[in-house]
């Protein structure tokens, strides 16, 4: 486990910093004029780095309203009855469509761009940061591939300059030009990393400033870029598949990306999944989940699954409300959802971690990438070694919850790996390993159709009873920055859930 430092101390310190160029002018400032602006001087990095990797962990706002609420429903591994669960029932709320984007571009995108900006190793003075800029640009990625798979085209290229260039309206950048910039960032971020440089050590939430893992996060992000992309441009999927995979990836669950949190001081402190679970008792697993996990005997159910009731597993169906539960369920008064299963408690307390992309995905994806014929290697292998490490990483959250090797060899056995089905059976193992991290559930889903879900059709839904296919856009964008959200919408499309961004092409 990691250990914080006082985040109170660090956040003080990056608003301190940031707000210097805003002080009142005087003789000292005016003489400042004449050094160079974009060294760091008096400014430790490694505050703005443990600062900004708990921003985009994200405190309940965004994870209520973006992961939960929207993500976890859509994707059909949570379910709530409230309608104020929005994704249950492709219902549209601007507020809780918006938050991802509103707290990404008010808060952390900024100060990863300005981060990047004053560790830049080619300036004078500024080669001993060339670990801390190599780290800053993979977290970038990280930060705004979230974003950009969420919404599509989005402002990026002059995304967070407001305070180096004036540019307080950016133009919103094609996703094909997004993406194709995120692959060059993590190419040039992971040839940087070098041990003969100072690293940012404790300040480091993710790997404690371990640059070998650190390289291996750089590439694996790769793999899952390259792998987003492979229906709109094959050829540099397999391109970047293929460097991604020479260049190093995860060995082990040891090199999961993932910032382990405590409860407090603050909120950002916390996780912010957790943080929810604490006063939002309505979701539970979804049926399509729980079921799926039954069909195939999976022992992650007997971890993941807790009933109140003390009754067998089951999953809570999706679309539905209070009122029309009754319909599907005419005992539910009777037993008010006690008998459908909760997450487990020891998974989403507030000092669990927040987990970003783990080995069990890498391995998935380099099945993926031996079937299609991009890498060398048994694909059956990598399959079982990636079912193997999810079952084993529920570890992080409490080493009780890890799956017994007998037990994972036996789900092996009972499910073994069938190459004719090879699409269905890794895209339905990657949606149950991303649990927790619905970002990524909902992205692979768009991409894979797998798991094959059925859509519900609530009432007003904004969805024509389809599984919406993005967030919408802030409503505040088409005003405040008109010339750059009607590009977008003439590019992209109607700023609609239905709306396919660039990468996600029905086939």
């Amino acid at each position: 486990m990691k250990t914080l430092k006082n985040l109170n101390y660090v956040k003080a310190i990056v608003v301190a910093a940031l707000l210097l160029p805003l002080t009142s002018c005087n003789t000292d400032s005016l003489t400042d004029l004449n050094q160079n602006p974009t060294v760091a001087e008096d400014i430790d990095p490694g505050f703005i780095l443990a600062y900004t990797q708990l921003q985009t962990s994200g405190e309940r706002y965004e994870n209520w309203r973006a992961q939960l609420i929207y993500q976890s429903t859509m994707v059909q591994q949570l379910a709530a009855l409230p309608t104020y669960w929005s994704g249950d029932k492709y219902l549209y709320n601007s507020g809780y469509s918006a938050a991802l984007w509103d707290r990404a571009f008010t808060n952390y995108i900024k100060d990863l761009v300005n981060l990047v900006y004053i560790t830049d190793p080619t300036v004078e003075g500024q080669e001993e940061f060339v670990n801390y800029n190599a780290i800053a640009r993979i977290w970038k990625v990280v930060a705004f591939q979230r974003v950009t798979d969420l919404y599509g085209d989005i402002p990026y290229f002059g995304a967070g300059k407001g305070f180096i260039d004036q540019d307080f309206f950016p133009t919103y950048d094609d996703q094909a030009e997004i993406y194709a910039d995120m692959l060059n960032e993590l190419e040039i971020a992971a040839g940087q990393l070098t041990a003969s440089a100072s690293t940012p050590e404790g300040q480091d939430l993710v790997y404690g400033g371990d640059i070998d893992k650190w390289k291996r996060y750089a590439n694996s992000m790769m793999l899952r870029l390259a792998l987003r992309m492979v229906k709109v441009d094959p050829a540099s999927a397999q391109e970047w598949a293929q460097k991604a995979i020479s260049g190093g990836v995860m060995q082990s669950n040891d090199d999961i990306s993932m910032i382990q949190h405590t409860d407090g001081p603050e909120g950002i402190n916390r996780n912010g999944i957790g943080d929810v679970f604490a006063v939002d008792d309505n979701p539970r697993l979804s049926t399509t989940f729980v079921d799926w996990m039954k069909e195939h005997d999976d022992p992650r159910l007997d971890k993941l699954s807790f009933v109140q009731s003390g009754g067998p597993h089951q999953g809570m169906p999706n679309g539905y409300d209070a009122s029309t539960i009754t319909n599907y369920d005419p005992t539910y008064d009777d037993h008010n959802g006690d008998e459908y299963s909760r997450v487990e408690p020891l998974f989403v307390t507030r000092d669990s971690p927040m987990v970003f992309q783990t080995y069990a995905e890498v391995e998935f994806m380099i099945a993926e990438a031996i079937e299609r014929g991009w890498t060398s290697g048994n694909a059956a292998e990598h399959y079982e070694a990636g079912v193997r490490a999810a079952m084993q990483m529920y570890s992080v959250f409490d080493e009780s919850l890890e799956v017994p090797a007998g037990e994972i060899d036996a789900y092996l056995a009972a499910n073994p790996y069938n190459p004719a089905s090879w699409d269905k059976q890794i895209g339905e193992q990657y949606w149950a390993a991303t649990f927790l991290n619905f970002y990524e559930a909902y992205a692979n889903w768009r991409r894979t159709g797998f798991p094959e879900l059925t859509p519900v059709d609530y009432p007003g839904n904004r969805s024509n009873g389809t599984i919406p296919r993005r967030l919408i856009y802030p409503t505040g964008e088409a005003s405040n920055n008109p010339e750059g959200y009607n590009a977008a919408i003439n590019r992209q499309g109607p700023d609609e859930f239905t709306t396919r961004m660039w990468w996600d092409v029905a086939q």
